[in-house]
């Protein structure tokens, strides 16, 4: 039977995920398992969501950061895919 957690204890789990300060060193698997943890239980990741690739879910390290025409792309080291997001 699988426990069920409130909807304060899952941001508070997936803030705790995110601000530990050794993110960098998480696999695509954890980062997979706490995206989908977000999503069962209806929790946008917002800003979190651009520390780590949309392709292969790494976090971003030491990737290449480029902001043009008001875009901000980032292309991962790992998958060389490139993200983009709307820089305000």
């Amino acid at each position: 039977m699988v426990k069920k957690v409130s909807k304060k204890e899952a941001i508070e789990k997936i803030e705790r995920f995110f601000s530990s300060s050794n993110f960098k060193n998480k696999t695509a698997k954890e980062i997979k398992k706490i995206k989908r943890f977000a999503m069962k239980n209806n929790i946008p990741l917002r800003e979190k969501r651009k520390l780590f690739c949309k392709n292969c879910l790494r976090p971003f390290y030491e990737s290449s950061i480029r902001i043009k025409n008001d875009f901000l792309t980032i292309t991962c080291e790992y998958c060389e895919e490139k993200n983009r997001w709307r820089a305000v």
